[in-house]
């Protein structure tokens, strides 16, 4: 309800992630100390991370400083949304939108023999019945704090 403008925030996180140049916890720091407007109430972190504990830490560090931290990365929904003690809502992960019998919408069979082998394979989009997996959020956008989390699953 009400509020001023909406900012998203997203943040790459270190464990097990190859690509991963800086620290998303110095990072969050300087956007929410430097580079945000003062007109921003609502602000979303969306926290692209392997390491659940990376995830539940980066809720915790960032609790009552913004509106949700939300994890992604990993392509399965976690069953742990809560509103933190600072009015930050928290999941470690949203889930994925795409075919839901699958390895992580792919052709599990490439994926296996990958596992099985640890030689490179060409992965295969695979299809079926789709899943969209996310959350619901509802934020007073006065104050910038959430009042409720919701898990979303929609079958199609």
């Amino acid at each position: 309800p009400g509020g001023g403008e909406v900012a998203v925030i997203s943040l790459l996180g270190k464990v097990f992630m190859r690509d991963s140049a800086y620290c998303p916890f110095e990072t969050a720091d300087r956007i929410l100390n430097e580079e945000l407007p003062k007109s921003v109430s609502t602000i979303l972190v969306d926290f692209h991370a392997e390491a659940t504990s990376e995830k539940i830490c980066m809720g915790l560090y960032l609790d009552g400083r913004v509106s949700a931290v939300i994890g992604t990365h990993t392509h399965i929904q976690t069953a742990d949304e809560r509103l933190l003690p600072g009015g930050t809502a928290y999941i470690t992960d949203a889930g994925m939108c795409g075919v839901f019998d699958s390895a992580l919408g792919l052709a599990p069979e490439p994926a296996i023999r990958r596992f099985r082998t640890g030689l490179p394979t060409r992965f295969e989009s695979v299809k079926g019945p789709v899943r969209l997996s996310g959350v619901l959020l509802e934020v007073d956008g006065k104050t910038g704090k959430a009042v409720s989390i919701k898990r979303v699953n929609v079958d199609g």
